[in-house]
């Protein structure tokens, strides 16, 4: 059925108190960007897309300017629409902001897959468990340690059984006190991740991945700029399993990283690498190098993901939640979240509490 009209609405979304980590420092809120994409019979498939308080005006834009091209496409055609966003956008594009902006359509068409369907997201995608394990995603650099530490006590309150801190303060020891702290309280053998946000050089993540070692992580994540495929298989030959490309725009650049064994667990993030289409492909790439696959951000979709495919790891928790504006908000059971079976992916919004924020 063709495409017959795509809306966008932009919103900015305060949070509760402020975050920190070591790249953005203090985030007080995120911008919201959601697209609604209307078929010629009626059906509305809603997509969404998120940044850390800057760019969302641009990504509107480039929203519009998609609008035109996919106008009378064929919905159900989805790598035909996606190719057909990556050409129209290819000169400026290629990631950035028109990764994003195709990402919410993208997400749109799946759901309304699903919906024509009368089949959650997460069967359409392969169905494979809709259990999912998850972790609390911290963004913590600045906390004080006590309250890391009543953060924490919450999050094992909620249900989490895994939980991920960041790293990158001033001094590599302050670091190595709070992952200590941090193990002290979870116990040994308790999942525990650390984040690094790109915000070392070589030196210091090798330094890092050596004095972090006795703390049995999960993972570290991005210790390096994104770009530093070398640095990041000299990481982790120290020992410590790298989570990273949260920051790739396309599914071409995990190949190198994963390669190099820069990464043993590849993190794309559906908002940001361009949607459900280019993820799958990601989590298949991974897959045929014997690596689990894990997520980042956008909880709420990501479950469908993860739930699909084969070699799923953990499903991040992202502080950035829209649970005040869900109407039906994901639940934690004991370490583990459940993809919905409703229609499509089954987010709804409460729009109406959205408009005091508009931008």
């Amino acid at each position: 059925m063709a495409i017959e009209r795509i809306q966008t609405d932009h919103y900015r979304i305060p949070l509760p108190r402020p975050l920190s980590d070591s790249t953005h420092h203090e985030i007080a809120g995120f911008e919201l960007i959601t697209v609604r994409v209307t078929t010629a019979d009626g059906i509305e498939g809603l997509g969404y897309t998120y940044t850390v308080g800057r760019g969302g005006r641009a990504i509107c834009a480039l929203v519009d300017e998609l609008a035109e091209v996919l106008s009378g496409a064929d919905e159900g055609r989805i790598e035909a629409c996606w190719q057909r966003m990556w050409w129209a956008l290819h000169w400026v594009g290629r990631g950035g902001a028109a990764a994003f902006a195709m990402a919410a359509i993208d997400v749109a068409l799946w759901d309304i897959q699903g919906k024509r369907a009368g089949r959650p997201l997460w069967r359409l995608l392969g169905g494979n468990k809709p259990q999912v394990p998850v972790y609390a995603g911290g963004i913590d650099l600045y906390f004080p340690l006590d309250e890391l530490m009543e953060q924490t006590r919450n999050n094992l309150e909620r249900g989490f059984r895994a939980i991920k801190m960041k790293v990158g303060r001033a001094s590599l020891a302050e670091d190595v006190e709070r992952v200590a702290a941090m193990r002290r309280t979870l116990g040994d053998g308790f999942p525990l991740m650390v984040d690094a946000n790109m915000g070392w050089n070589r030196d210091r993540a090798v330094a890092a991945a050596r004095a972090l070692r006795p703390y049995d992580l999960g993972w570290l994540e991005e210790p390096l700029e994104p770009e530093d495929v070398a640095g990041h298989a000299l990481v982790a030959a120290q020992g410590i399993p790298i989570a990273a490309g949260e920051n790739f725009h396309n599914p071409a650049e995990f190949k190198p990283l994963i390669e190099a064994g820069g990464v043993q667990f590849p993190e794309p993030d559906l908002a940001c690498c361009g949607g459900i289409t280019p993820w799958m492909k990601i989590a298949r790439l991974a897959e045929a190098h014997h690596l689990p696959v894990t997520s980042h951000g956008v909880h709420d979709l990501h479950v469908h993901l993860l739930a699909a495919v084969p070699n799923a790891s953990y499903l991040e928790w992202h502080g950035f939640g829209l649970d005040a504006f869900l109407e039906q908000p994901l639940t934690i059971e004991n370490g583990l979240v459940t993809a919905p079976d409703r229609p499509g992916h089954g987010v709804a919004l409460d729009w109406a509490g959205l408009e005091r924020l508009r931008a």
